[in-house]
């Protein structure tokens, strides 16, 4: 029977511990400074903000450069406007510390949520501001139980991850058939890692969900749109330059895209680092850990999205889109 043992030397010792201060005085100098660095994210936000409707005023007085710059300050308000505290990055963050994906399928799936942002506030503005012309006060109203909306679906989408990781937990050892056939007498004694050309372990389909719960990811990622998109398209609707706004919230979609997708690879290498150095992590233990990851995983998911539909901004007569976040 095959055994495997972890040897911890004590300069190994030395440094995880060295580690783990580092890490507990990073979240604690965190957690210390976080309003101020929440509201410095909003003031660089209405900052950057009144340049691209400087830019799309200066596209309307067929001052084609501006429409340029719009497209581009479009795309580093949305690269920018991602760094700071949002649902988007927890989201992905969590799930993809929690699951084992391939690199191109987390990205694909970032790259689909963050451009479904732009879309959902395109559709928000199309159908609220410009088909039923409602006031700053009533798409404020409504963007208010859109992002309560919003938090309750990440929170079933915690449910979900949870609910999965239970159904396989409680799942029996599967068994496919092998090339030859074998009698349960024969099979008994096997383990978990074993090469007895049986499966006995969920496969990567089963822990990632597989397309259903990319599908989730999007959406819980797409749902909540951009408040500085909505803001851009309204002004743009105003001045009658309404495809040009619709070029800069999927300008700023790109740019967001870009940032998640760059947190989502370094996310996808440090979990991947993780699993390589610890390397009794193989055949059933590495089960075990990857459901207890995804329950962790899918309470965090839900503790998020209670704290997000805690903290909506209420409604403001004169539209408070900046303010609420993205």
């Amino acid at each position: 029977m095959k055994t495997t043992s972890m040897n911890i030397t004590p300069a190994k010792f030395a440094g995880l511990g060295a580690g783990t201060l580092l890490l507990l005085a990073l979240i604690s100098l965190f957690a210390r400074h976080w309003a101020e660095f929440v509201q410095y994210c909003i003031n660089a936000q209405i900052y950057l903000h009144r340049y691209l409707v400087l830019y799309l005023l200066q596209q309307r007085n067929h001052q084609y450069s501006g429409g340029v710059m719009l497209a581009l300050g479009s795309f580093i308000y949305g690269f920018l406007h991602s760094v700071g505290p949002g649902h988007g990055k927890f989201v992905i963050t969590t799930y993809l510390a929690t699951h084992r994906r391939q690199l191109n399928a987390s990205r694909l799936i970032t790259l689909f949520g963050s451009l479904l942002q732009g879309v959902v506030a395109i559709l928000f503005v199309l159908v609220l501001a410009v088909s039923l012309n409602l006031s700053m006060g009533d798409l404020s109203l409504s963007r208010y139980w859109l992002e309560k909306g919003s938090a309750l679906f990440i929170a079933a989408f915690g449910l979900v991850v949870i609910l999965r990781a239970i159904g396989l937990q409680r799942r029996k050892p599967l068994i496919i058939k092998s090339l030859k056939p074998t009698t349960t007498a024969e099979h008994r004694g096997h383990t978990d890692d074993c090469a007895c050309g049986h499966r006995h372990l969920p496969g990567a389909a089963e822990m990632t969900g597989d397309w259903r719960n990319a599908l989730w990811l999007v959406l819980s990622i797409g749902i909540r749109p951009c408040s500085g998109a909505i803001l851009i398209l309204v002004f743009a609707n105003a001045v009658g330059m309404f495809t040009w706004g619709v070029i800069s919230a999927m300008s700023m979609a790109l740019g967001t895209a870009l940032s998640i997708m760059i947190l989502a690879t370094l996310v996808h290498y440090a979990r991947e680092k993780f699993i390589a150095a610890n390397g009794n992590l193989t055949g059933k233990r590495l089960a075990q850990a990857s459901q207890l990851a995804m329950i962790v995983g899918g309470v965090l998911l839900v503790l998020f999205a209670l704290l997000l539909f805690s903290s909506v901004i209420p409604i403001s007569a004169n539209g408070d889109f900046i303010a609420a976040g993205c």
